[in-house]
């Protein structure tokens, strides 16, 4: 089993940028394939980004390509969404979530393990 901790969330401007982080404890980090989902008010969670487990692969939802960046830090445990030139439409919670199967895939049903989520607001 492996416990995640999102961190790094809070208030920022519109065109600004932040930096989540995701901490995980527990069984072999490297063993996982990593993802963000966020969930907006009033809406359902969608899927953000996901990365491979050596971080050598990353995949994105269309509509985020090229503002968030993926990566992961096995060595530290912990993967990281960093976000730039922001929009109030990125207000929402975001989560990490691990999965044991490698395939990059956008679909929460399929992740394991959720983190408890950190909220981003603009």
């Amino acid at each position: 089993q492996v416990q995640l901790v999102e961190s790094g969330g809070g208030l920022v401007q519109a065109g600004g940028s932040l930096r989540l982080s995701c901490a995980a404890s527990g069984r072999t980090f490297s063993s996982y394939t990593m993802g963000w989902f966020r969930q907006a008010p009033g809406k359902e969670r969608e899927f953000v980004s996901a990365v491979s487990r050596s971080g050598g692969a990353t995949t994105y939802v269309n509509f985020l390509k090229g503002r968030f960046t993926i990566s992961r830090d096995n060595a530290k445990n912990t993967v990281y969404l960093q976000m730039d030139s922001l929009k109030p439409e990125d207000t929402a919670v975001y989560y990490c979530a691990a999965k044991l199967k490698p395939a990059l895939t956008g679909s929460g049903n399929e992740y394991d393990y959720w983190g408890q989520g950190t909220q981003v607001l603009l």
